[in-house]
C-alpha cells in the first residue's frame, strides 16, 4: 500500500520561503514520477508542479514557474518543492501525489494518472 506523508508547510509573509517534502513507502519510488498539488478554498484543484521518475524531467504550471522548484531524492523516496517569493495567491492546501503508472511521465502536466495522495499541508502567505 503505497502511503505518503507531506510536511512542512506553515504560515510566511509575502516574498518568503518553504520547503514542503513528502516521504513515500510501499512501492519501488523511484518507479513513479511524483507531482505537486494545491488546493485553494472555493477553487479546483491544480497541479503545480511533476517530477519524472528518474528526476530529469519536471513539469510547472504557468502561476509557479521560476518561482518553484520540484526535486526528489530517490535514495531517500522523498519529493520535495521549495516555494519562493511566496505570494498570497498561493495560499492552498498543498498535496504529494504519486503517479499509479511505472516509468511514465508527461511533460506537458497530465495530471490524470496521479492514484495515490498525502493527506495534504497547509501553506498560508501573509500581504
Amino acid at each position: 500500500q503505497v502511503q505518503l506523508v507531506e510536511s512542512g508547510g506553515g504560515l510566511v509573509q509575502a516574498g518568503g520561503s518553504l520547503r514542503l517534502s513528502c516521504a513515500a513507502s510501499g512501492r519501488t519510488f523511484s518507479n513513479y514520477a511524483m507531482g505537486w498539488f494545491r488546493q485553494a478554498p472555493g477553487k479546483e484543484r491544480e497541479l503545480v508542479a511533476a517530477i519524472s521518475p528518474s528526476g530529469k524531467n519536471t513539469y510547472y504550471a504557468d502561476s509557479v514557474k521560476g518561482r518553484f522548484t520540484i526535486s526528489r531524492a530517490n535514495a531517500k523516496n522523498t519529493v520535495y518543492l521549495q516555494m519562493n517569493s511566496l505570494k498570497p495567491e498561493d495560499t492552498a492546501v498543498y498535496y504529494c501525489a504519486a503517479d499509479r503508472r511505472s516509468g511514465y511521465f508527461d511533460i506537458s502536466g497530465d495530471d490524470q494518472g496521479y492514484a495515490y495522495w498525502g493527506q495534504g499541508t497547509q501553506v498560508t502567505v501573509s500581504s
